[in-house]
């Protein structure tokens, strides 16, 4: 077996149950991924408290959010999307010095120039080409030049300018914006309009980006893995440890895939799936190819947990996704299991019925919204119902009804459901793996074909599943294959690596 690189593993992902935690909102999801990346940031120079520095990272985020997300979601950007969180998160500094500035005597406006120039260019990015008189207030009014002059001589107008920047605002705003922009003509305290200004500045710029996406994506779409890599690479010049934690990711994956566990508790699968000669090493088959182990890596990832915050960095925007596609994984599991015991009680003749089986399913799904919080008290609710409709179908279709010693066994086994280690459950999530490795490996067409026992219930439910997790995760490793293929050669021996070619990941 090849030794592998062990990078510091913390809060290693197998430890924490799928879906054991209800997961975070949205916003709560969307801030936690833009703290990542704004702690990179901030780790590199903590000291600096400019606003151009901050705004340069901000726009390469902002960009590169952007992008992906129009490759990724056919809707509009939300406001709380990762390039406003971002800047929220990466401001606040920014806004606590500010204060401090303008609080001293006499007053410091060297950063609420900086600001002032930078609403200049977003207002004027608002303009359409053939916009020339508001162009031309636009400089008039907020001349740096003549605006440093007034600062040195003290003679600044705030409340002049706010009032012009306010009433532009009104004329260039949306209709859904009118009521933020009205309410920030109440607000007196220069620090806290100057920070309104710029947060209703940035929900115009979504506005826009908005209205313009539809026309751009076909064209995004064309060059979107050239982009977002270029992007990324601006990131990883600022800061060179940006894919630390991308590393330890991969690292986990490799020692997965060449660290024989026992069956019950293989977090990797790897040896359940036959593959073609392409996909391992030709000379040495404990040599795990580079790309299977970024499918081994992509698949660690469902089962990641929310305590972990050691995302990898490459993943951060896809991390809401990821966290969703977890939740429904967990669910889909909970069903399968119900389904399965359900059908091993009652016989194949009852569960032939569509319409019994979606009745069933109906039910499951309905009193398992909660069973992370309550697994046990749920799992009580399912087993009482899920045997009653079991008891009616038999009567209705004329079969033997079950016995009490049979019920009681029934509602004892779904219950059983309820404990993480149950052995139900644990072979369907192993198989429901198998399967999205399966869509990885071979292709979505192909495994449709060849749902493993078990999950033929949840088929329809478990494609949709695999369409959105393969299309996440491949267009992922187009944007950063370089970048994998770099690490993985570091994190498998150099020695043994060289007793066989390794293919770069594609």
């Amino acid at each position: 077996m090849p030794k592998i690189e062990k990078a510091v593993l913390q809060n290693d992902p197998s430890e924490t149950e799928s879906g054991s935690h209800k997961p975070k909102t949205p916003e709560q999801s969307q801030e936690d991924n833009t703290l990542h990346l704004g702690d990179h940031f901030l780790e590199s120079q903590p000291e600096a408290l400019s606003i151009t520095p901050l705004t340069e990272r901000v726009n390469v985020v902002s960009n590169l959010s952007i992008a992906h997300e129009i490759i990724v979601e056919e809707k509009d950007l939300p406001p709380n999307s990762l390039e406003s969180r971002f800047v929220e998160t990466m401001y606040n500094a920014f806004w606590e010095h500010l204060h401090e500035q303008l609080s001293s005597t006499p007053p410091d406006f060297s950063c609420a120039l900086e600001l002032l120039k930078k609403v200049k260019e977003i207002l004027l990015s608002l303009l359409l080409p053939r916009q020339n008189r508001l162009r031309n207030e636009i400089e008039k009014a907020l001349d740096m030049d003549l605006l440093k002059q007034e600062t040195e001589h003290g003679a600044l107008n705030v409340y002049h300018l706010s009032k012009f920047i306010l009433d532009l605002m009104s004329l260039l705003c949306a209709p859904v914006r009118d009521e933020a922009v009205q309410n920030l003509k109440s607000i007196t305290d220069p620090v806290q309009l100057l920070r309104g200004i710029f947060h209703v500045l940035g929900l115009m710029k979504m506005d826009m980006v908005n209205y313009t996406i539809q026309s751009l994506r076909p064209y995004i779409q064309e060059h979107s893995v050239q982009y977002e890599r270029a992007k990324f690479q601006e990131l990883l010049d600022k800061q060179p440890n940006l894919l630390n934690y991308t590393t330890k990711w991969l690292t986990k994956a490799a020692i997965d895939l060449t660290t024989p566990f026992p069956s019950s508790d293989s977090p990797s699968f790897s040896s359940s799936i036959e593959y073609s000669s392409s996909d391992q090493e030709p000379n040495n088959p404990e040599l795990p190819s580079l790309t299977m182990v970024l499918y081994q890596g992509y698949l660690n990832l469902l089962l990641w947990g929310h305590g972990n915050e050691e995302f990898p960095e490459t993943l951060l925007m896809d991390r809401i996704r990821l966290q969703e596609m977890e939740s429904k994984l967990h669910h889909l599991t909970i069903l399968a299991s119900v389904l399965l015991v359900a059908r091993s009680f009652s016989g194949s003749v009852l569960f032939s019925s569509p319409e019994f089986v979606d009745k069933i399913k109906y039910i499951t799904k309905a009193l398992t919204e909660e069973f992370n919080s309550r697994p046990e008290e749920t799992m009580q609710n399912v087993s009482e119902q899920v045997s009653e409709e079991i008891h009616k179908g038999l009567k209705n279709m004329g079969l033997t009804a079950l016995s009490s010693e049979n019920t009681a066994s029934l509602i004892g086994q779904l219950q059983n459901i309820a404990k993480k280690g149950n052995c139900i459950r644990c072979i369907i999530e192993q198989r429901i793996h198998l399967f999205l490795k399966c869509c990885l490996v071979r292709g979505m067409q192909e495994s449709l074909l060849d749902f493993p026992g078990g999950l033929l219930f949840i088929d329809g439910e478990l494609a949709e599943l695999g369409w959105k997790f393969i299309t996440l995760m491949h267009h992922n490793q187009q944007v950063f294959s370089p970048y994998y293929t770099e690490i993985l050669n570091n994190v498998i021996l150099p020695a043994q690596a060289q007793e066989t070619e390794v293919e770069p990941i594609l």
